[in-house]
């Protein structure tokens, strides 16, 4: 059975839907520098068939169509995958696999949250369970980073991103947006780059990055009910 596994920290600065699942660490995994914290099964026993097609999948001669075709199908039923995953209460990750080959989280976006443009270096595929996601293509061309194409995710709907692509991410609605990500490696040991989204000057992004945009999502957040 494949286990889930959480990012290389500790559970204390993970966001609280994420931390939510049983603390008990399984140490044989240390050795492999993997933190791995067990699930509730019957909480995630359709997640877990899914992890499984989608490590399946994976190994197929066009990983990245098979996988998709995995995803398609879990997102086909939404009120059913976010039953299993949980409802978002604030932005953050939620993962379920990270392998060298494969990385697979749950991401939550607060309402009206945008992420600058950025990339992953290896091939993505993207399928909404609740909610809506907006993405703006981006072309690095010579003079610079140009918007390419738009994107529209209702819930049910899958996107792919080729292994260059860059895109930006807004979520339109004025409640949560849940999304399942699969990308084709591992997506937290991956030096990335993401655009600054006034100047669209290349910066690197890496995990703490990440972090604070989604403390700073989570804060505008509780800002806006508290007023």
């Amino acid at each position: 059975m494949v286990r889930t596994m959480a990012l290389g920290l500790s559970l204390s600065v993970l966001p609280s839907f994420m931390a939510s699942a049983k603390t008990e660490i399984d140490h044989g995994a240390l050795d492999h520098g993997e933190r791995i914290i067990p699930v509730e099964e019957w909480e995630l026993v359709e997640l877990q068939k899914f992890i499984e097609e989608c490590i399946k999948a994976n190994k197929d001669v066009d990983p990245q169509e098979a996988v998709k075709e995995v995803l398609k199908k879990a997102v086909s039923n939404p009120a059913a995958m976010l039953k299993a995953i949980g409802e978002p209460t604030e932005a953050g990750l939620k993962v379920f696999l990270r392998t060298k080959e494969l990385t697979i989280f749950a991401a939550s976006w607060t309402p009206q949250m945008n992420l600058m443009p950025h990339n992953h270096k290896m091939w993505a595929n993207i399928g909404i369970y609740t909610g809506r996601e907006d993405n703006i293509i981006w072309e690095n061309q010579k003079r610079g980073l140009e918007a390419d194409d738009v994107r529209c995710l209702f819930e049910g709907d899958v996107a792919t991103l080729n292994t260059n692509a860059i895109h930006s991410v807004t979520n339109p609605l004025k409640r949560f947006t849940g999304g399942l990500h699969i990308y084709g490696g591992d997506f937290f040991a991956t030096e990335r780059s993401q655009w600054n989204p006034e100047t669209l000057a290349e910066e690197p992004s890496n995990g703490d990055v990440i972090r604070g945009i989604f403390k700073e999502a989570n804060e505008k957040m509780r800002k806006i009910k508290n007023y």
